[in-house]
Formats: C-alpha cells, sequence, structure tokens
C-alpha cells in the first residue's frame, strides 16, 4: 500500500512540477519576447512639411502658384549621434521646427535590437546620464516604431526644446535605456 501511494504522490509531484513549469516559461516568454533578439521592424517615413495635415494650405485665387514666393523649409534645431547603452545604437536624431510651427524628433539611419516596450523619450539629461534613468521631466513621444531606418515623432505643443539634452530609446518594461543622443545645436 505505502508502494502504490508513494507512485501516486510522485505522479502528483511531477505534474504539478510540469504545469508549474509551463505557466513559468509561459510568463518568462511574455515577459522577456526573446525572439525580438531577432526580428527586425524597419520604418521609413519622410520628413514631414508639417505636424497636421489640415495646417498645408492651397494658393488663393490672388496667389498663384506660379508666384515667387520663397518656400518654407523644416529647419533643424539640434542633432546628435546615438551611443550604445544596454543595445548595440547607432544613427542621428534631430529635432526639427516644421514648416507649420511644429516639431518633430527625426531618428535618421537608426540601428538597434527590437525590444519588448521600447519608447521614445526626450530627457533633460546627457545621454550619458540616462544610463542610470531618465531624470525629472523627460516627455515620452511614443513607441518606437521601428529598430531600423528613418522616423519622425510629434513633439507635443508647448514642449520647450531648449529644456531637452538627449533623445533616448527606452525599455519601459525593464526601466533600461537602449541607447541615446545629446542634442546640440544644429550648425548652419
Amino acid at each position: 500500500m505505502s508502494q502504490s501511494r508513494s507512485v501516486r504522490l510522485s505522479r502528483r509531484t511531477v505534474l504539478t512540477v510540469l504545469v508549474v513549469s509551463v505557466v513559468a516559461a509561459g510568463l518568462g516568454l511574455t515577459l522577456f519576447q526573446p525572439w525580438k533578439a531577432f526580428t527586425d521592424r524597419e520604418v521609413n517615413e519622410a520628413l514631414p512639411a508639417s505636424s497636421s495635415p489640415s495646417a498645408q494650405t492651397q494658393p488663393s485665387m490672388r496667389e498663384s502658384a506660379m508666384s515667387p514666393r520663397p518656400a518654407a523649409r523644416p529647419k533643424d534645431l539640434a542633432e546628435g549621434r546615438f551611443v550604445t547603452h544596454e543595445h548595440a545604437t547607432s544613427g542621428i536624431a534631430r529635432t526639427v521646427r516644421l514648416t507649420d510651427g511644429g516639431h518633430v524628433l527625426r531618428l535618421e539611419d537608426l540601428r538597434t535590437s527590437d525590444g519588448p516596450d521600447v519608447r521614445v523619450y526626450l530627457s533633460t539629461r546627457g545621454a550619458d546620464a540616462v544610463k542610470t534613468g531618465l531624470g525629472d521631466g523627460a516627455v515620452e513621444l511614443g513607441k518606437l516604431k521601428g529598430n531600423l531606418g528613418n522616423q519622425n515623432y510629434t513633439v507635443p505643443a508647448g514642449t520647450d526644446l531648449s529644456e531637452f539634452r538627449s533623445a533616448v530609446l527606452w525599455c519601459k518594461r525593464f526601466s533600461v535605456s537602449f541607447g541615446a543622443a545629446d542634442l546640440s545645436l544644429a550648425t548652419g
């Protein structure tokens, strides 16, 4: 009788361990998403002419399309090269004032790892300092659209860009910086 009970207990133990292992593996896969280490999402957006489609205007009756008006162009305000933190990261970050007065953060030639919850931020801290945290007053611009390519992130209206020192690719789930770029005033 004792041996039969022991075999049943052993089967229950094995079944319990198996169920716990499957649940733990499922949670681990969900949390870490290890397949993203082997996947890429490429995004190639053009620099927008304005921050909203309604801001673009057509010439009026008095102002023909042929009239000699200087074309308004987006203006670079600051830029910097990404440095690697937790994941190999390269490319350029630029803050740009659009023709309608809106602002975007533009990432160009970006190369980094895909991650489970990577966001784009402007930080008041320098690129080296954000290794330990974003700092007070950081502004989230949205989820990283792709880990490769060129992409634009709208800066909220009323944001004083002169207060921000870096653009940061931040994994919100694990509170780590993939990489950051110091934003220096653009020349020219």
